[in-house]
């Protein structure tokens, strides 16, 4: 049996990748957030965090010993230079744990959530880059609603982000999210179907 078809769902902030994501879970596709194991990794007792207090210091835990995100957050965007300390920490502990659970989910192909993939110039991992898009005034609207954030801050979101652009020349199917819920779910079930049958093709094409 050939190894799932993987596909990598990526799509600008609050452009809809969670919505999209949950429609494909809704089908019974294994669905494998990189955000989601990002907080993982960084439980108390795993490795990832113990390497990130030996490089930052416990300052950045609270209290209760788990990792202070907005402490943390607020050195790595102020300092670069530990931002990419950080990153050399994180992001092979994610890319491990991320093949660990594709492994045991099976399925005929796999969804999986990377927000950052066209950043992290992980694109040739994957079979097809599913990219969820929709017009930046869109999802500043949708960050001051959600985030309660005003223009400027959803503005600066925007930019420390691949562009609107970059993501679609990296697509190999894009659904644009501008509608209902309704037409949401249309697109998903016609990728859904269109996914299936690219997986038993390949299957079949096996010697």
């Amino acid at each position: 049996m050939s190894p799932p078809l993987l596909i990598a769902l990526t799509g600008g902030i609050a452009s809809g990748k969670s919505a999209v994501a949950a429609l494909f879970a809704s089908f019974g596709v294994p669905v494998l957030d990189t955000d989601a194991i990002a907080r993982d990794v960084v439980e108390p007792g795993m490795p990832a965090l113990a390497q990130i207090v030996e490089t930052f210091s416990a300052d950045i835990l609270d209290d209760s010993g788990c990792l202070d995100r907005r402490r943390l957050r607020e050195i790595v965007f102020t300092h670069p230079q530990q931002r990419q300390q950080l990153e050399a920490i994180l992001h092979p502990a994610i890319r491990e744990e991320l093949a660990r659970r594709a492994a045991a989910a099976g399925g005929p192909y796999q969804i999986h959530v990377i927000p950052l993939l066209v950043e992290g110039g992980r694109i040739d991992a994957f079979d097809r880059v599913l990219v969820v898009d929709c017009p930046e005034e869109q999802q500043i609207q949708r960050l001051i609603e959600r985030d309660q954030s005003n223009v400027e801050q959803a503005q600066k979101i925007l930019a420390a982000q691949a562009s609107r652009e970059e993501r679609l020349a990296a697509a190999d199917d894009v659904i644009v999210n501008t509608g209902t819920l309704a037409d949401l779910e249309r697109f998903v079930l016609t990728l859904h179907q269109n996914y299936v049958q690219l997986a038993a093709h390949r299957e079949m094409d096996l010697p």
